[in-house]
């Protein structure tokens, strides 16, 4: 009894290992995990402001693209900083609160994730099979309804998780071979037969995830057979091309799940440890605004019209150049562009033409 409050009382901390090597590749690391973020980060704020300033952006599909969005930039943010900063300062560090807050925010955030991606494919099954009745069913307040219940299931996944998970008694080190505080991690350093509740909860999250995977199989099901009907080649190609981002985003987020939980057997080889964590950690959030933005033209459209490209094609507009090749420029003072052509090569101003009199 003395031993077991003893380990409690010495586990106020843990140590993050991290990535193993020398200085030198530890801030090589540091460097490709912070150039990742960076591009995550830019991707997800980038997908979060078109849908919201963009009108042509306001259907239920981008309303769901921005919460995931949102997730996806709290959800790297939740790890990979912390891994940074501890690298750069060669401290592994992190509080016992700071590892149980860290372990909600991961499993909230995924479990939010998942059940976003339940209701898009959803909504991508009454935008296809019921495309007359799609804005009765997917009208704005169930849309909000949804996404509102996506997240208070993501808190409570994360609250029981959190619950089970530091309920155990830690009798080994405090030392994580990780780069976070994540489950399997943890749990290797509970006492023995302490894991129980963890594992029932375990248990209990595989199943009702795996009801809400044949959910979404089945609605991916009655999308195909519905899309496989539709005569025309060039419809039936737009139709699965809708689905074609989440089917990859969805195909993404739950391997990296898998294995990570069906590898805990694995988790003596540290390699292998850090290759899965890397791989359901930064995967998701950095490829999720490359998909959906390389994909979607309504995406591209409202990203051409940010562009500092676009504000000086209208100052350009305005000036009255006629032309410009490569680095020649012809301009004009008497007449006013009307209208702004641009080729691969070069610009041309379509000019009011000039009215003709007949001579008296």
């Amino acid at each position: 009894m003395h031993e077991g409050l003893v380990n409690v009382t010495v586990i106020s901390e843990f140590l993050l290992m991290g990535f193993p090597g020398d200085q030198v590749l530890q801030r090589f690391y540091a460097s490709v995990f912070f150039l990742v973020y960076l591009a995550a980060l830019m991707g997800n704020l980038l997908i979060v402001t078109l849908t919201s300033i963009d009108q042509q952006l306001q259907a239920p599909m981008y309303f769901f693209l921005k919460n995931l969005s949102l997730i996806d930039i709290c959800y790297i943010s939740t790890t990979v900083p912390k891994c940074i900063m501890n690298t750069l300062t060669n401290s592994h560090s992190i509080s016992f609160v700071g590892c149980a807050s860290q372990v909600f925010l991961v499993i909230f955030l995924a479990g939010t994730e998942y059940a976003l991606l339940l209701v898009m494919s959803y909504d991508r099954y009454a935008a296809i099979c019921h495309p007359l009745h799609y804005e009765a069913i997917m009208n704005r307040g169930a849309c909000v309804q949804m996404v509102t219940v996506a997240w208070l299931s993501g808190c409570v996944y994360g609250s029981l998780h959190v619950a089970g998970t530091f309920s155990v008694r830690f009798c080994g080190p405090n030392t994580v071979n990780q780069f976070f505080c994540d489950v399997p991690s943890l749990l290797i350093l509970s006492c023995a037969g302490d894991q129980i509740l963890e594992y029932a909860i375990i248990i209990a999250s595989c199943c009702f995830d795996f009801g809400c995977f044949i959910f979404m199989a089945v609605s991916y099901i009655h999308i195909f057979s519905t899309v496989l009907r539709i005569p025309s080649d060039k419809d039936r190609f737009k139709s699965f091309s809708t689905c074609l981002p989440h089917l990859i985003v969805v195909t993404i987020f739950l391997i990296s799940r898998a294995v990570t939980y069906l590898g805990t057997k694995y988790k003596s080889i540290p390699s292998l440890n850090l290759f899965i964590s890397v791989l359901y950690s930064l995967l998701p959030p950095s490829l999720n605004p490359l998909i959906y933005s390389l994909r979607n033209k309504n995406m591209k459209a409202a990203l051409y019209k940010i562009l500092p490209f676009k504000h000086m094609e209208s100052m350009l507009s305005k000036s009255g150049i006629c032309a410009l090749y490569s680095q020649r420029i012809l301009s004009t003072d008497s007449d006013e562009c009307l209208e702004l052509r641009i080729l691969p090569n070069s610009i041309y101003c379509v000019f009011q033409p000039v009215p003709v009199y007949d001579e008296v």
